[in-house]
């Protein structure tokens, strides 16, 4: 048992200014997912992560509804419209580490895919917005247990809209 709190393993950790916020396993291939509203078209936006086998985080695709200023027409491997939604593949642009300012009125939400279950937590909160940093790193459980835990016990979990 000790040995297990004791032994390094990948996390993908969540930090803002005051320090770790959340920790989840990163393992490679570890997916999450953030989806928030777009300030200015108000129609919400997503950006899909994995986790690669050196521990980076990578882009590997995102949906949209609306084009705007400074959105390319194509990224990645395969631009496909789907169910009114533009969608890119294939990125696979390393963003490590990535950092989001998660501001309350985009309500900002990470979907952690673990195997087939998918859980969403709420990422924005307070006044100013906190700039949040996703990045991976080797730890003992010890040293990351109230991250691991308190996205959990979140009595706010954050609804993920279909579509």
């Amino acid at each position: 048992m000790a040995a297990t709190l004791a032994y390094p393993l990948p996390w993908l950790m969540v930090c803002d200014k005051t320090g770790l916020r959340y920790a989840f396993p990163g393992w490679e291939g570890t997916r999450f997912t953030l989806r928030w509203m777009h300030s200015v078209e108000q129609e919400d936006w997503e950006e899909w992560f994995e986790v690669t086998q050196n521990g980076a985080i990578e882009l590997t695709g995102t949906r949209f509804k609306t084009f705007g200023a400074g959105v390319p027409a194509a990224a990645g491997k395969a631009t496909t419209l789907d169910d009114g939604w533009v969608v890119m593949t294939g990125i696979q642009r390393v963003v490590d580490p990535l950092a989001v300012q998660a501001a309350v009125a985009e309500h900002y939400r990470m979907r952690y895919h673990i195997g087939y279950a998918e859980h969403t937590f709420a990422l924005s909160r307070g006044d100013p917005p906190p700039i949040l940093t996703f990045s991976v790193h080797r730890a003992p459980l010890w040293q990351v247990l109230p991250a691991v835990v308190r996205p959990w016990l979140l009595s706010y979990p954050a609804a993920w809209e279909s579509g």
